[in-house]
């Protein structure tokens, strides 16, 4: 039972508001969007990288490459078009979806 509990707490402290390991979900501002990522158990998430002006890429697991730029949203290469400023993005097990 002892041990039941600490791998319950580990889990817990390994959930937060960017990354729930439970649920397999991270989350992270990238540029000015919102970026969702689900089917991604990782116990730390790097954060997103600023490449240029209007330049940005957010790659969480292996299998989700998110790359923003100058407005243009690419997915594991594939090309998913213009996005509005502050368009929330989610990425849920390989599906991609634009939020206003």
């Amino acid at each position: 039972m002892k041990k039941v509990v600490i791998a319950l707490c580990v889990l817990l402290v390994s959930c937060g508001s960017s990354n729930n390991l439970l649920l397999g979900r991270v989350e992270a501002k990238v540029g000015e969007h919102r970026v969702v990522v689900t089917d991604c158990y990782r116990t730390s998430v790097p954060p997103s990288q600023t490449l240029g002006p209007d330049d940005f890429r957010f790659m969480p697991c292996r299998d989700a490459d998110i790359r923003i730029k100058g407005g243009l949203l690419t997915v594991n290469g594939a090309r998913y078009g213009h996005i509005n400023r502050a368009d929330s993005i989610l990425v849920d097990h390989g599906v991609v979806s634009i939020h206003p």
